[in-house]
């Protein structure tokens, strides 16, 4: 029997945000290894039979270290399952598919990567926030708010800084120093920002601040992970823009119609 993995986005938090090529593949794998910011609610839509393994990772506790989960997936597609890795937002965007599809080849097993909506991208939407608006910001730029141990090329700054629109995913337990680097480099202090915490979810909760402002901003106000910051002057806009009504988001998850 020939197994096969697949790498698949579930979105940032909202269940009902996968792929229609996600779900669909969900419901015909044999095991399901997912993160800790996948929804409850698309794990009911995987069959009754098959095997579902938590491998989720926070900042500070990691149910399994990357190698291990890596190691798992290969030993079940070799073991010819259908493999379903159920990942947050998209595999691909600080998902670590690279290393899982890399291992994967190295092993002579096939792969399919099916990408997701990234948090980058569904946290500003759903605070009223365009990454990009005619005549105020041209482009962005998304990066991580913690840098992996080892040899690496450092976090340029001074570039971010020129950035029209920065997002900073898992940047939470940092933004102190995300902010004293961009301030350093030359942004201004009265550049806004906003910190969108478990975006696209009923308990999704947005701060509004300035480069200057959030440090303190934030240890007056704790707010959950996962959370992303949003830097720029299109934060502004969430003032006439903001739309989403987290008290409105339905319990449950209306599946498509089975394949």
């Amino acid at each position: 029997m020939s197994g096969k993995a697949y790498l698949v986005g579930a979105g940032p938090g909202r269940a009902d945000l996968i792929t229609v090529r996600g779900l669909t593949l969900l419901r015909r794998a044999d095991v399901v290894l997912y993160d800790w910011l996948v929804a409850p609610q698309l794990l009911a839509e995987a069959a009754p039979g098959a095997e579902r393994i938590f491998v989720g990772k926070t900042h500070d506790h990691h149910t399994l270290e990357q190698d291990a989960i890596t190691a798992l997936l290969v030993e079940r597609v070799r073991a010819g399952c259908h493999v379903v890795r159920l990942k947050g937002g998209d595999p691909g965007v600080f998902g670590h598919a690279g290393e899982e599809a890399l291992a994967l080849a190295r092993a002579g097993l096939p792969f399919e990567i099916v990408p997701g909506v990234s948090s980058a991208l569904a946290a500003p939407a759903y605070a009223g926030i365009p990454l990009t608006y005619r005549g105020l910001a041209t482009g962005f730029a998304v990066v991580t708010g913690h840098e992996a141990a080892g040899p690496h090329q450092p976090t340029d700054w001074a570039a971010l800084a020129r950035v029209p629109t920065l997002v900073v995913l898992m940047g939470l337990h940092r933004a102190d120093a995300v902010c004293a680097a961009l301030l350093a480099a030359g942004r201004a202090p009265a550049t806004p920002v906003a910190v969108v915490s478990r975006a696209t979810t009923s308990e999704q909760a947005v701060l509004h601040a300035t480069l200057a402002t959030l440090p303190a901003a934030l240890r007056q106000r704790a707010l959950p992970t996962p959370a992303v910051l949003v830097i720029g002057e299109v934060v502004a806009l969430a003032e006439h823009l903001a739309w989403f009504e987290p008290t409105l988001v339905e319990g449950g998850f209306s599946p498509f119609d089975q394949a």
